[in-house]
């Protein structure tokens, strides 16, 4: 069975978050039910790390309002990310799900076969999560995440409170940020100056 290392960045950082695209259910905040993988187990290991590109916030998240977290490779920063250690079939069925496509379906099957094959970036796709990245290997595995495949394009637009504390509580699970830590991370990632000033997004996570 082909293991792969999933690298989240956006609310999928937060373990209890992310458990909903592993088993299915709603997180808190959000607008959907996600019906899980096919195979509902916990990652083999979660890891944090830190991978070169840039976070930006852009177009509408029909599941929390406001932009949706995109991987930019381009972007001359680091990436807070953690790594969730997976199937390739998981991965597929995750990937899936941010297209709202069925797991186990065309999608999830060609992207969990192409896998070995990505040394870099893959695009399946127009859709927003149809792109996938190779991001190196973490103790002999293969990293990858998934992206839109010209970020730039999007217009840039705030994250909405809810989906913000989902990824403060990632950051701090995986890197163990405090609240500082976490607004000087977020505050120059292009579509939050749109609406969170650093003192709006410090009441917000201390509230």
């Amino acid at each position: 069975m082909q293991r792969v290392w999933y690298v989240a960045y956006g609310s999928n950082l937060a373990l209890d978050r992310f458990r909903c695209y592993l088993a299915g259910g709603r997180p808190a905040g959000g607008a959907r039910v996600y019906v899980g993988c096919r195979d509902h187990s916990d990652p083999g290991r979660i890891v944090g790390v830190q991978i070169p590109g840039g976070l930006v916030f852009a177009g509408e998240s029909r599941v929390w309002g406001g932009g949706s977290a995109f991987y930019d490779l381009a972007a001359p920063r680091q990436v807070a990310g953690r790594a969730y250690l997976l199937t390739a079939d998981q991965l597929g069925d995750v990937a899936a799900q941010e297209m709202r496509r069925e797991p186990g379906g065309e999608f999830a099957r060609d992207l969990a076969a192409l896998l070995p094959d990505v040394d870099a970036v893959h695009t399946m796709g127009p859709g927003r999560y149809e792109t996938v990245v190779r991001l190196g290997d973490h103790d002999g595995l293969p990293m990858f995440t998934v992206t839109h495949d010209t970020v730039a394009d999007l217009e840039p637009a705030a994250p909405t409170a809810p989906y913000l504390r989902w990824i403060a509580a990632g950051l701090t699970e995986a890197h163990g940020w405090n609240t500082q830590q976490v607004v000087e991370y977020l505050q120059v990632a292009p579509g939050i100056q749109k609406a969170w000033t650093p003192a709006a997004l410090t009441d917000l996570l201390t509230a």
